[in-house]
């Protein structure tokens, strides 16, 4: 099976990635990810304002099948939750890289960017 592995992103070995805008980053879970959890039932994401530590849990992803902790790509201040998973979980599902985003965060050290995979290495991961 392939799985989408979009080349703009950054990976967490665990499965999360990072979108990268100036000094904010994007984060969601991989498209592998969401596959292999099922579909999705609850997030439980943190609030606005909270830090978060690279390699850190900061949330979790409830599916049908498993409850799996979310991990921060990168450190930071959370600057923007997705709203819209409170009510439509499944945009993780259906959207991973685009709607069924998680947090948003003001990047605290840009070198943490240094320790995700690339998306070449993240499929040789996932293969």
């Amino acid at each position: 099976m392939s799985f989408d592995v979009p080349d703009d992103l950054r990976y967490l070995d665990s499965h999360e990635w990072a979108r990268v805008d100036d000094a904010t980053a994007r984060i969601g879970i991989s498209d592998f990810a969401q596959d292999e959890l099922g579909d999705v039932v609850f997030v439980d994401p943190p609030s606005e304002g909270e830090e978060l530590t690279a390699g850190e849990d900061f949330g979790v992803v409830e599916s049908i099948k498993a409850v799996s902790d979310i991990y921060a790509p990168v450190s930071g201040t959370v600057t923007a939750v997705n709203d819209d998973l409170v009510d439509r979980p499944e945009l993780i599902n259906e959207d991973p890289y685009g709607d069924g985003w998680l947090v948003e965060v003001e990047l605290s050290d840009e070198s943490d960017l240094d320790d995700l995979l690339s998306a070449d290495e993240y499929r040789d991961q996932i293969a």
